[in-house]
C-alpha cells in the first residue's frame, strides 16, 4: 500500500457517514454540515454539503484518509471529485429508510465507473430500529442490482454495522483494505 491511501464512505442521508467517520478517525474530523432545508429536515437537522474527512493512522508512515460523501443527489458532483485516486468504497445503508433496495441500487449505480476499478464494502446501519431486511436479504438482492455492473469484487460483502461503535466500523475498513491487500489486516 502507499503511504496515504483514500477510502470513500457513501450513503444516503442520515445514515451515519459522519459519524462513522468520526467513531474511526485520529484526528477531530472536518466536516461541512449545513442546516438542512429540505426534506432532509425530516431526518436531521443538519447534513453534509461537500465532505467529511478524517484519518486512521495505521502506522508510523501509513495513514488511510477517510472521506464522506454528501448523501444528497443535488451534491452528486462532489462524488466524482471524491472518488478521485480513491483506493475503495464503503457504502452504508440504512435499514429503516422505505425502500433499502432501491437505495443499495442507486449508490451502487451512481458510483459504477469508480467501483469498476476498486472494491466495495456494504454497512447496513440501524438493524436495531428495524430488523428487516436481513443481511441474507441484502445478499440476495444483490445479484439483481449489480447484474449490470462491471465490479472489482463482484459480490460485495455485507455487514450490521453502528456507525458509532469504532469496531464496526473499523471492520468495514479492514474488509476493504483486505480486499485490496491480505496482508493489510494485520496493521490494524
Amino acid at each position: 500500500m502507499r503511504e496515504d491511501n483514500k477510502i470513500i464512505f457513501t450513503g444516503p442521508v442520515g445514515v451515519g457517514k459522519t459519524t462513522a467517520i468520526s467513531a474511526l478517525s485520529d484526528i477531530p474530523i472536518i466536516s461541512t454540515d449545513a442546516q438542512a432545508s429540505d426534506m432532509t429536515l425530516n431526518r436531521k437537522g443538519h447534513t453534509t454539503v461537500a465532505m467529511d474527512y478524517g484519518i486512521l493512522k495505521l502506522d508510523e508512515g501509513t495513514k488511510i484518509h477517510l472521506y464522506g460523501t454528501p448523501g444528497q443527489e443535488r451534491f452528486d458532483f462532489m462524488w466524482d471529485i471524491l472518488t478521485t485516486g480513491g483506493l475503495g468504497l464503503i457504502l452504508m445503508l440504512d435499514n429503516t429508510r422505505p425502500n433499502p433496495k432501491k437505495d443499495l441500487h442507486f449508490f451502487l449505480h451512481a458510483f459504477k465507473d469508480f467501483i469498476a476499478n476498486v472494491p466495495v464494502v456494504i454497512g447496513v446501519s440501524k438493524t436495531d430500529i428495524q430488523a428487516q431486511p436481513r443481511i441474507a436479504d441484502y445478499a440476495s438482492m444483490l445479484p439483481e442490482v449489480i447484474a449490470d455492473l462491471r465490479m472489482l469484487n463482484p459480490i460485495p460483502p455485507i455487514f450490521e454495522v453502528d456507525g458509532r461503535n469504532k469496531d464496526d466500523v473499523k471492520n468495514l475498513v479492514m474488509a476493504l483494505l483486505y480486499s485490496i491487500d491480505p496482508g493489510i489486516g494485520e496493521q490494524l
